[in-house]
């Protein structure tokens, strides 16, 4: 059988069967269960993911409160680059919210990754520019909106996470307090 990371690596790098087997050999598929914390707070990042089933949720906790500022699923990378890259501790935490299937990539592996698929780095760099890009627009795009508009373009562009994570969840994530995300959805649907 074919190895997940090989599969995924395949639709954007023609691989050699030597490439192949530095794939397999570099990056393990693991399984997390919902609820588990894959970083924290304080802790050095030293592996980076990609969700190749499940939810991952980013979060902060401010004044003793969680504030997520992401959630990652399917075909998506997680990584606290600020961390994994200069080895510092990390300021937020990484949570499974559903069961998980991730693709696990440790700094070293990488990094031999690197020399035995040189391809790869590029590949790495223009998916990095890539969700550079994507993250500045949704940042701006939040910081410009209201909670309200917030929602309906989560609606418009991430409807799944609607019906996979719990309210209250997505209430931290758009900024609002669970109540005012229920009279927001209210709204919407009398509309």
């Amino acid at each position: 059988m074919e190895n997940d990371i090989v599969k995924l690596i395949s639709r954007y790098l023609t691989l050699t069967a030597e490439e192949c087997q530095a794939f397999t050999d570099c990056i393990p598929i693991k399984t997390y269960k919902k609820g588990d914390v894959i970083l924290r707070e304080g802790q050095i990042s030293r592996d980076s993911y990609f969700v190749i089933k499940g939810c991952v949720r980013k979060y902060y906790i401010i004044d003793g409160e969680e504030r997520t500022t992401e959630f990652y699923v399917e075909d998506e990378s997680v990584a606290s680059l600020q961390s994994y890259q200069n080895k510092t501790p990390a300021n937020h935490y990484f949570e499974c919210v559903e069961d998980c299937k991730l693709a696990v990539l440790n700094y070293d592996k990488e990094q031999e990754l690197f020399k035995r698929v040189p391809t790869y780095e590029t590949l790495c760099r223009m998916s990095m520019e890539n969700d550079f890009g994507e993250q500045q627009e949704i940042l701006a795009k939040f910081m410009t909106s209201s909670p309200e508009s917030r929602y309906k373009n989560l609606l418009e562009t991430r409807p799944d996470l609607v019906q996979r994570v719990p309210q209250y969840h997505l209430a931290s994530y758009l900024g609002v307090k669970p109540e005012s995300l229920s009279r927001i959805r209210k709204r919407i649907t009398q509309k």
